[in-house]
């Protein structure tokens, strides 16, 4: 039966409900044989990715700010003695792998193709500067942050909002969910156009760039995972260890076999919220903690989306010849950490904050939105390495903060 309606669908069913991933890989196939074979049809539908990424720029702006103030307002006080630890290893684990991928971005540093002849630069001198720019930026008007992309007047103006609105009424912070749901949604549609867009973006790349533009790819995506590799081989390990006082690669690799895999697949941490229970009950966890750390874990414990922000926010700074002082790149962890947590729970919901980075450094919002439409040519593989290495780390801190040191 199931296969006769697959059937009844036909073409439209499989673009309207088909698997995003096959897609994307289908548009980049196209694009690639297009840009190669035929670079001035190419050239023609270079509209699909303009408008793709047009619509990006659009819906950005709006997603951070209602996800971020939505997030805030409706943010409970959990009494669980155990829930601070947890909360501890979430940020530091987000922090030290936002820092990690800072130092990978200078040791190989990625160039991208972009279109910068209509961009505008502004590049901060030092930290000084930057935090100048900082203030200047939180301190507009809320509606001229949001018509100008400026993202940390947006970020400021949500948490402040949010805070404020954590003491309105049940009926004011239910509003403020459904419209998180209602942004996230058309996100989510917007998303679904990936593969036009995506099949645009590299049918012109590879026309005017050769398979040069491929490379940079290839490059950027190997940084990315082995940032991730790193982060969950080596930088949750010595936590773990810090926090057990005992070998902490038997957890590791069970959290990363039972619940890494299974996040692999879904791209999406919150579809893997049953599944983490489930191991956290096989691991003989205090229900009480889990029940609350595993879903909270999926909306703020965002290690892959840090490092995500970070490489990409650099590999656009690299493009540009900008060089970051030492201490404007630890601010920029720090920035990317916060971004992390108030990542959509979507596909490639962590690519739309990449411009809020990119802020610091004078990087305009049209050159940062060609960044995030690069994301979404190498997402295939990177938002699937990153879902993996949130979800799995959700339950491998719940378990380092719920164990007792030494114990099995």
């Amino acid at each position: 039966m199931a296969h006769t309606a697959a059937q009844a669908r036909g073409p439209f069913g499989f673009i309207l409900h088909g698997s995003l991933v096959t897609q994307i890989v289908i548009g980049l196939i196209a694009g690639i044989f297009l840009g190669h074979f035929a670079p001035d049809a190419a050239q023609s539908i270079s509209l699909l990715g303009q408008l793709f990424v047009s619509a990006l720029k659009s819906v950005a702006p709006v997603l951070v700010f209602v996800l971020v103030m939505s997030s805030i307002a409706n943010q409970k006080v959990q009494s669980s003695s155990r829930m601070a630890p947890i909360l501890l290893l979430y940020v530091l684990g987000t922090f030290l792998a936002a820092l990690i991928a800072v130092i990978a971005s200078f040791a190989f540093p990625v160039t991208l193709k972009l279109d910068l002849a209509n961009s505008t630069l502004n590049p901060p001198g030092d930290i000084v500067e930057v935090l100048l720019g900082l203030l200047a930026s939180i301190v507009v008007n809320p509606v001229h942050a949001l018509l100008n992309a400026n993202y940390m007047g947006i970020l400021a103006w949500a948490i402040a909002l949010g805070m404020a609105l954590k003491h309105g009424t049940q009926g004011t912070r239910d509003f403020l969910t459904d419209m998180a749901g209602a942004v996230s949604s058309l996100v989510r549609i917007v998303i679904r156009f990936a593969p036009l867009g995506i099949f645009g973006l590299v049918a012109v790349t590879i026309a005017e760039s050769g398979f040069e533009a491929l490379r940079q790819y290839a490059l950027l995506l190997l940084v990315l995972v082995g940032c991730m590799l790193l982060v969950a081989l080596v930088v949750n390990p010595l936590i773990v260890f810090f926090k057990l006082r005992r070998n902490p690669y038997p957890l590791v690799f069970t959290c990363l076999r039972e619940s890494g895999i299974t996040a692999f697949f879904t791209r999406s941490s919150a579809a893997n919220i049953p599944v983490n229970m489930a191991l956290c009950e096989r691991l003989g966890l205090n229900k009480d903690t889990y029940s609350v750390s595993i879903p909270l874990g999926a909306t703020i414990n965002m290690a892959g989306a840090a490092v995500t922000i970070t490489v990409l926010t650099l590999a656009a700074v690299h493009t540009l010849d900008i060089t970051p002082d030492l201490p404007t790149a630890l601010l920029l962890s720090l920035v990317a950490t916060v971004a992390a947590c108030g990542a959509s729970g979507v596909a490639g919901g962590s690519l739309l904050l990449i411009p809020l980075a990119c802020s610091m450094f004078g990087i305009s919002n049209d050159v940062a939105m060609q960044v995030v439409g690069v994301g979404f040519v190498i997402g295939v593989v990177q938002d699937s390495v990153e879902t993996a290495l949130n979800s799995s780390t959700d339950v491998l801190f719940t378990a380092a903060a719920t164990l007792e040191p030494g114990q099995a």
